[in-house]
């Protein structure tokens, strides 16, 4: 048998035991676990490799690929590790002749201790759906797993009305991990098991709260600086702060004007407002922009503009009209760049 399952009733080989898989999986009671197919790929291409189904082209058939899976029934009745161990072909019946309908293949399990349907075994079957104008997917049988819709047209046999395979299918499995795994999901929409676990849902990682799922944010490391700068020419450093995260900066700034006041272009001249760019302070290695970056500067009484360029000087390039900047006032400048 390709399909095989552990802990079945008087069924069980060693080399069952050695194929399936059974352990802390990903927990939905203290005492059950999560139903689902375990993740992965030969290439490590897929989220979900075990149990795809492949239809062949201009055929009623398909076949499913080998992998493990774990079925959840009852929590006092436990958990059912199941591993199909080669590809498993399968036939569709006919199309109605009016109508389409749409068939679930399921993974299920039969315990005749439980069950009463005189079978113990796993097996890959066809649940067939009822054909109707709109119609519904059939309901799962109880203690299986859902792999894949698929739609059977009206009329649909081998040859050319066979099942289209390239739009026929919709997957529905779902995938499963050991306690503490990150879980892989893209339409999944069940809850958390405990605060704190994970989930990549369509490549973004997100973590459980205790009520709802949340994009995780990973801690941001936060680096400060009130040393390094330093002030040029007629001008003194009177305090320097900064701060950098994630490849931005930024900082506040104070310079103290210290010999001769400095008198900008009046009205009515040419470039009023103009002030010949005065380099008034450096910035530290590591805490400058990527590129030329422009900041407002004030001291209180006017404003003016400053550049910052990448080799971490600052200078002063603007200010108000006719502004004076005496001596002892200071300049105030701030700006936020990258790195």
């Amino acid at each position: 048998m390709p399909v095989r399952s552990g802990w079945l009733s008087d069924s069980q080989s060693r080399e069952d035991t050695r194929l399936v898989s059974l352990g802390a999986l990903t927990p939905t009671s203290p005492t059950a676990t999560r139903s689902g197919i375990l993740p992965g790929s030969p290439d490590g291409q897929s989220r979900i490799s075990g149990f795809t189904l492949t239809g062949t082209t201009g055929t009623m058939n398909a076949t499913v690929s080998p992998g493990r899976a774990v079925i959840q029934s009852t929590d006092a009745r436990g958990a059912y590790p199941v591993a199909l161990t080669e590809y498993l072909p399968l036939t569709f019946a006919d199309g109605d002749p009016q109508y389409s309908r749409i068939d679930l293949v399921v993974l299920r399990v039969y315990d005749d201790p439980y069950d009463g349907s005189a079978r113990t075994e796993a097996v890959v079957e066809i649940v067939r759906g009822t054909p109707a104008a709109t119609p519904a997917v059939p309901a799962a049988p109880g203690l299986s797993l859902p792999l894949y819709e698929v739609v059977v047209p009206a009329g649909a046999s081998t040859g050319t009305t066979a099942i289209p395979w390239t739009t026929a299918l919709t997957g529905r499995r779902n995938a499963t991990v050991a306690v503490g795994g990150i879980l892989p999901v893209t339409t999944d929409t069940s809850s958390g098991a405990y605060p704190g676990q994970y989930r990549d849902s369509s490549g973004v990682l997100q973590r459980w709260s205790g009520t709802a799922w949340a994009d995780y944010q990973p801690p941001v490391a936060v680096e400060t600086a009130t040393t390094g700068a330093t002030a040029t020419g007629n001008w003194t450093l009177t305090s320097y702060s900064a701060r950098r995260t994630r490849g931005v900066c930024s900082f506040t700034m104070a310079l103290t004007r210290t010999t001769a006041n400095l008198t900008a272009t009046a009205a009515g001249t040419t470039n009023p407002g103009n002030v010949t760019d005065e380099l008034i302070g450096t910035l530290p290695a590591g805490w400058r922009p990527a590129t030329d970056t422009y900041a407002v500067a004030t001291d209180g009484y006017a404003d003016g503009s400053v550049r910052l360029t990448p080799d971490g000087s600052v200078y002063l390039i603007t200010w108000a009209t006719s502004g004076v900047i005496q001596v002892g006032n200071s300049v105030r400048l701030s700006a936020c760049f990258v790195l």
